[in-house]
């Protein structure tokens, strides 16, 4: 598990390639490969930019024009955070996904019109339940 929450890749000088990632994440490191092809075999791009108004690097992955998930790395993890539209809230909370993690997504608080998703990714199981709310949100309309 992570060791706090500490945010990384504040340095806006410092792009976050694969040694600087692999160094920050540690061992969910194979994790973020993994999201990566994910996001290939789904026809989905991902460009990391550095964004001033929260003064970090941030992952923002899309289809086409449309965003799909924002990724930010922290200390021994990573979080992926899928905004999903409210009116969808319902549905995936009837996905095949664990009672944890429909918690852990009612809990979150709404912003604007939206229902976060977030996902904080340790290992590559992690994903099971991200690409299955991650498929809900590509294929809405």
């Amino acid at each position: 598990m992570g060791t706090s929450n500490d945010l990384k890749l504040r340095d806006e000088n410092i792009f976050p390639d694969d040694n600087v990632l692999s160094s920050v994440l540690g061992q969910a490191y194979d994790a973020y490969v993994e999201i990566l092809d994910l996001f290939t075999k789904n026809e989905l791009t991902h460009e990391w930019r550095y964004y001033k108004d929260g003064k970090a690097w941030l992952c923002k992955v899309q289809k086409k024009k449309k965003t799909i998930v924002w990724m930010s790395a922290w200390e021994g993890y990573f979080q992926a955070a899928i905004y999903i539209p409210l009116r969808l809230v319902d549905e995936i909370l009837t996905l095949d996904i664990s009672d944890v993690t429909k918690q852990n997504i009612s809990n979150e608080k709404n912003v604007g019109n939206s229902k976060p998703c977030v996902f904080k990714i340790y290992k590559s199981s992690d994903l099971v339940d991200f690409e299955k709310v991650m498929q809900l949100k590509i294929n809405s309309k």
